[in-house]
């Protein structure tokens, strides 16, 4: 045999065993069972969906005897499973007023931002909205435009517009801290959402609710908090009532007389680390919050929400710049105006709006970005972090004010 021959003959052996681990790597494949698919990773709580989304009404139901705070239950019109959120955040709402609001702005969109009032389910979302009338002391002043659109024209079966939840205010999960949540009026809802999660997740973990209104007729969620007290033993409740009315018992209907303040609470919490949670009108924010402080609880530990621009500040938070003599040169690019900011005007929306600039506004408040808008130059500060987070380049002017000239492009 010569050479050639028996280097071809090599060959065919090599190439015969590679055909032969081929195949039998091939039949393995074949009889091997399908991969299991990867475990899904765990839902975010901050998982949600890109602008609107529609709801449609599933229920309606009173929660005071007075039947001045209405729960709207809230079912996507899609059918997918709703997303988790941290409980004390919002939902964000564009209401359409229609002919039926003739008499007040019919015709007119709204943007609205309403807390979510119950622990998070994947069916259903639950905000509770309290009528707004006129002042008792100035009848002639119109009635909250949304929350009477939401009492009087939106029905069960109705399809509302829904931005997903969000917002800075919400409950540590950390079932290691004891909670104190503090609800003034409908202050009570996003009380509720983090005291029903705790409830449900956390059953063990010390809460102290204190909730502030005048009399039961204005108490919501009176027998749900009732039972839930006698159900679960680290929950410590106390109500309080300014105003009594005569067939209210102490005791049964209310722990406290008076109000909600520094020294209701020295008297009834035990010593040691607390986390604050605290929502309710302006009056209550602008003397509770600066009080918690004053009383040496840790600015990290003092947690607030307040309904509309409320003006808080802890004490040793940075205020606003005043501005200079000469006053601040803003200009807004779009509508050809350079004005002088004085520094009277609580923001910059209520001052373009002063001066006859239209901007798009919805909650006033930080929350919804519907006046989000870019900065071209300069700086715009914030006495708080707003709730709504802008855009790079971008900013909140309900809630903003210029640091130094600033060009918009409104």
């Amino acid at each position: 045999m010569t050479a050639l021959e028996l280097l071809a003959l090599i060959s065919a052996a090599l190439l015969a065993q590679l055909a032969v681990g081929i195949a039998v790597v091939i039949r393995r494949r074949q009889a091997a069972p399908a991969p299991l698919p990867a475990a899904a990773p765990p839902p975010r709580p901050d998982l949600a969906w890109e602008g609107w989304r529609e709801f449609r009404v599933a229920q309606r139901s009173f929660e005071d005897a007075a039947r001045s705070q209405c729960s709207f239950y809230l079912q996507p019109v899609d059918g997918q499973a709703l997303p988790a959120f941290r409980p004390g955040q919002f939902l964000t709402f564009s209401l359409d007023l229609g002919a039926g609001a003739a008499d007040m702005a019919g015709g007119r969109s709204l943007t609205r931002c309403y807390s979510l009032s119950d622990r998070p389910d994947p069916a259903q979302y639950r905000v509770t909205i309290k009528r707004v009338p006129a002042p008792p002391d100035r009848p002639a002043l119109r009635p909250g435009l949304s929350s009477t659109h939401f009492h009087d024209h939106v029905q069960v079966g109705d399809i509302l517009r829904v931005k997903a939840p969000s917002g800075h205010f919400f409950i540590d999960p950390d079932p290691a801290l004891p909670v104190v949540l503090i609800g003034g009026g409908i202050g009570i809802t996003p009380m509720m959402s983090m005291l029903r999660w705790c409830m449900a997740h956390q059953p063990q973990r010390v809460v102290h609710l204190y909730y502030g209104l005048r009399n039961s007729d204005e108490q919501a969620f009176k027998p749900q908090l009732e039972a839930m007290a006698a159900e679960h033993p680290a929950l410590r409740l106390h109500v309080v009532y300014s105003r009594p009315a005569p067939t209210d018992v102490p005791g049964r209907d209310y722990q406290h007389a008076g109000h909600v303040d520094v020294e209701l609470l020295r008297q009834t919490l035990p010593h040691g680390r607390h986390q604050f949670y605290v929502c309710g009108p302006p009056a209550m924010m602008q003397s509770l919050v600066p009080a918690l402080a004053a009383w040496g609880v840790p600015p990290a530990d003092i947690h607030f929400e307040a309904f509309g621009p409320a003006s808080v500040r802890l004490p040793g938070a940075q205020a606003a710049a005043t501005p200079a003599a000469g006053g601040i040169e803003v200009r807004f690019q779009r509508s050809g105006r350079t004005l002088t900011w004085h520094g009277e005007d609580a923001s910059l929306l209520e001052f373009a709006e002063r001066h006859g600039i239209d901007v798009t506004s919805g909650c006033r408040s930080g929350g919804c970005g519907s006046c989000e808008t870019r900065v071209l130059d300069g700086v715009v500060q914030y006495e708080h972090a707003p709730d709504h987070d802008p855009a790079a380049g971008h900013c909140l002017l309900c809630v903003g004010r210029p640091a130094a000239a600033l060009v918009l492009e409104a």
